[in-house]
């Protein structure tokens, strides 16, 4: 489910759960504890997926079968793994080893840097398009990135770019080879590392503290309106017509 990997004094939590790495329950409680943990230890993390996946965002037909009890729990853990990552005190890269969608984007975007795959691959905010719409600080972590003009327009029409375009609009920092995904990250860590450590991570903490308040504003109502919209009509059509497309595609593949 959650793959170690040492590289000196980094650490790459590297996201193993077939096919698509998709970010159940128990794998968001895991991320989020190794994470907490490997601060502790590492003076630096890689967060890392599968050859042409790095994440296909929440687990949705698990989550759908959850009660309201079940999927305020889930979504409240969801939301301390981005807290988590925002207030992370080492760096944290993202190497986005393949398509991100949704979740797998958000992940991305909590981080301190995204080198992406080069290729056909797309990353996004696509919520809206399979009926969920954008919590807060999800809006807020992707408008610090591209700004809050482009972020709208991202937002509202849920669009997946290219990794091309992606790195022109800054959503990601660096393409690379698939295969250099994992050590360009690795090494962007390791030119932070060779800083003065004390100025350098004063300062990095000083420039996430946006998006750490971001993660803490209004979290209960947050939390509380994105279970609520889960359970509405729409919302719940969308979904299910989602898991359809995805059942059938896998019967087609």
């Amino acid at each position: 489910m959650l793959e170690r990997h040492e590289h000196g004094k980094l650490l790459e939590l590297r996201l193993a759960r077939p096919p698509v790495n998709a970010l159940s329950p128990a794998l968001i409680a895991a991320l989020r504890d190794a994470i907490e943990e490997g601060a502790l230890g590492a003076e630096a993390l890689v967060l890392s997926g599968a050859p042409g996946i790095f994440s296909g965002g929440l687990d949705v037909p698990e989550l759908l079968a959850l009660a309201r009890p079940a999927l305020e729990e889930v979504v409240r853990d969801f939301f301390a793994l981005l807290r988590t990552i925002a207030a992370c005190r080492v760096p944290i890269a993202a190497a986005v080893s393949g398509h991100s969608p949704a979740g797998g984007a958000v992940l991305a975007l909590f981080c301190d840097r995204r080198v992406m795959a080069a290729g056909e691959f797309r990353i996004g905010l696509n919520e809206v398009q399979v009926g969920i719409g954008l919590p807060s600080p999800l809006l807020a972590a992707l408008a610090e990135r591209v700004g809050a003009g482009r972020a709208a327009q991202l937002a509202v029409a849920g669009t997946l770019l290219p990794a091309a375009e992606a790195l022109a609009c800054g959503l990601v920092d660096e393409l690379a080879p698939a295969d250099e995904v994992v050590p360009r990250a690795v090494a962007w860590c390791r030119s932070l590392l060779a800083l003065p450590r004390g100025p350098m991570l004063r300062t990095r903490e000083l420039c996430r503290e946006r998006l750490v308040a971001a993660c803490d504003e209004r979290a209960e109502a947050v939390r509380d309106r994105f279970v609520e919209d889960w359970f509405g009509e729409e919302t719940q059509a969308a979904l299910r017509a989602l898991v359809e497309r995805l059942q059938r595609k896998g019967r087609e593949g």
